[in-house]
């Protein structure tokens, strides 16, 4: 299986403007740009688009793990906080917190504790942040 997301960009970093969309459509074009990222202004940001893909694929994944353990959620609501920090190369994404909120009948806190961190650990976007990443670049004319 494979999906992608796509983004343009046509100015500087400060003056730019930018889209982004995914292959599904469930984002067309979503603007973004500094303003955005580091100001707190309307329009979206690479970093919470990180988060939100975190959550939802945390968030299956334990629902996932859930049902091996005969166990069904009434509700879950996953939040992924993503830190941005300015370093002496420029910014990394240096943290990623979740926070997760559920209502599990039959489940107690130990199983319930287990079976998340098996989630944290299992779900493909938290193995993502030790794969290796490739890059083809091509300048056009």
């Amino acid at each position: 299986m494979s999906t992608s997301g796509s983004a343009v960009w046509q100015g500087g970093i400060r003056d730019g403007r930018g889209a982004i969309s995914t292959q599904s459509g469930a984002l067309d074009a979503a603007p973004y740009g500094f303003a955005s990222r580091f100001e707190g202004k309307p329009g979206t940001n690479p970093e919470e688009l990180i988060g939100a893909a975190h959550a939802g694929c945390f968030t299956m994944a334990l629902s996932l793990i859930l049902g091996e353990a005969n166990l069904t959620a009434e509700h879950m609501h996953t939040k992924a906080d993503v830190t941005l920090t300015k370093q002496d190369d420029g910014y990394a994404i240096t943290a990623i917190h979740l926070t997760l909120k559920a209502k599990i009948p039959g489940a107690n806190q130990a199983t319930f504790q287990e079976l998340a961190n098996k989630a944290k650990a299992g779900c493909p976007v938290s193995k993502l942040f030790t794969a290796p990443i490739t890059l083809d670049a091509t300048l056009s004319a």
